[in-house]
């Protein structure tokens, strides 16, 4: 009777998205004749850096793929079993590094365009209604893991961390809860590692950061952005990405009082932009352009009091901002707000505000509004004037009232 082989790595492999030994082949970097080999009825035990591939792309161990163990074969499990204790250290739900491949490929397809409509509605959709959403797809991405295996299983983790990285986003840029934002980002966090994707690992670590800048703990926040730039060395890093990180910095180091180095670190991702890169931005990156750093730039020169090159600024951002860049408008209007406020021209302070306003009321944003608040205290000398008496009808109306607490 003819032998069927090695039936376990067969079907793990088709199951994980390899359709054929070459293919496998070509993502471990061994030669298809190897492959071959394991798939074989007597499969070779492979060598240890294969051996740690072959788990980590097909998600089951040696024994679960058909392999016997050999007198003196050495097995270390010791990683995972750090990996499950570190994460249970920090209340995660342990992600299973063993899979039951029950998922088609097709699933990571589907997981990802969902990820990418809420990316795409951010922009557009009242947080308090996209939040649920994004979580509800987070909690559906944490179920599909154990149950898909290799290539399907790391793109899922991909867009379950960019699903994460959205929520956290919505929790501390718009619903201002700190600690929830922390927590959600953290899992973002072990969602990229078990992707292996070291550019939105950069990316959840830089957004970290704010939380400590936005209460002036620089040391934390510093370190939180060394860490996202040593992610990014490790991956193929586009200029908008590396200009990104030093625009994030520049605005922690802004949030902690130190407008030279943010003006400083504005300049290098100006040159950065500039001089571009071969590498291609990644597709989630979308909150980021050359318009967006002119925008950091703008507010780090009404921080340091340059009120004359922070009008100029802000109005170049004004003029290119797109009709779809609701939220941005609002907090640009609100900067031009607190520069005239600053130099005296309560009016003109006023008008800017009110525009601001117009706006949060069909597309709210906690950090507009925020900035209009700031405006608001800046004019307190000048609160008896018809301006400023018109400026606090429209903050504290009814309708901008209930749509700030209902928010």
């Amino acid at each position: 009777m003819a032998t069927t082989g090695n039936t376990r790595l067969k079907a793990a492999r088709i199951a994980a998205g390899y359709k054929s030994q070459q293919a496998l082949a070509d993502a471990l970097g061994v030669g298809v004749r190897q492959v071959r080999r394991w798939e074989s009825a007597t499969p070779p035990w492979p060598h240890a850096d294969q051996e740690q591939a072959l788990t980590r792309l097909l998600g089951q161990d040696m024994e679960a793929l058909g392999f016997t163990p050999q007198a003196g074969t050495h097995i270390d499990r010791g990683r995972r079993t750090v990996l499950a204790a570190g994460a249970v250290a920090v209340g995660l739900t342990t992600i299973p590094t063993q899979a039951v491949a029950v998922q088609p490929a097709t699933a990571a397809d589907d997981y990802e365009a969902v990820t990418r409509s809420h990316r795409r509605l951010y922009w557009s959709v009242a947080p308090a209604t996209l939040h649920p959403a994004a979580v509800a797809h987070a909690t559906l991405g944490c179920a599909l893991l154990p149950e898909a295996a290799g290539q399907t299983r790391a793109r899922i983790a991909a867009a379950l961390a960019e699903t994460l990285l959205l929520a956290g986003r919505i929790e501390f840029f718009d619903m201002r809860e700190s600690d929830r934002a922390s927590s959600t980002l953290l899992r973002a966090l072990q969602a990229a590692s078990e992707a292996d994707d070291a550019l939105l690992g950069a990316a959840v670590l830089a957004h970290t950061a704010f939380i400590p800048a936005w209460v002036g703990e620089r040391d934390a926040a510093v370190e939180r952005m060394t860490a996202a730039r040593t992610y990014a060395r490790r991956g193929a890093a586009s200029a908008e990405l590396l200009a990104w990180l030093d625009a994030v910095e520049a605005e922690c180091e802004t949030r902690c009082g130190n407008t030279r180095t943010a003006l400083h670190l504005i300049g290098h991702a100006e040159d950065v932009l500039a001089r571009g890169s071969e590498h291609d931005s990644p597709e989630w990156l979308d909150w980021f352009s050359s318009v967006r750093l002119a925008a950091f730039k703008g507010n780090t020169q009404l921080k340091a009091g340059h009120l004359p090159q922070a009008r100029t600024t802000l109005l170049g951002v004004l003029d290119a901002l797109g009709p779809s860049e609701e939220k941005q408008t609002t907090v640009v209007l609100g900067d031009l707000a607190a520069v005239e406020a600053a130099a005296g021209a309560p009016e003109a302070a006023c008008g800017y505000a009110v525009r601001a306003l117009d706006q949060l009321e069909r597309t709210w944003y906690a950090m507009g509004m925020d900035r209009v608040r700031e405006v608001r205290r800046a004019l307190a000398p000048h609160q008896h004037e018809r301006c400023v008496r018109d400026l606090d009808d429209r903050l504290y109306g009814w309708s901008t009232t209930v749509s700030a607490l209902a928010r």
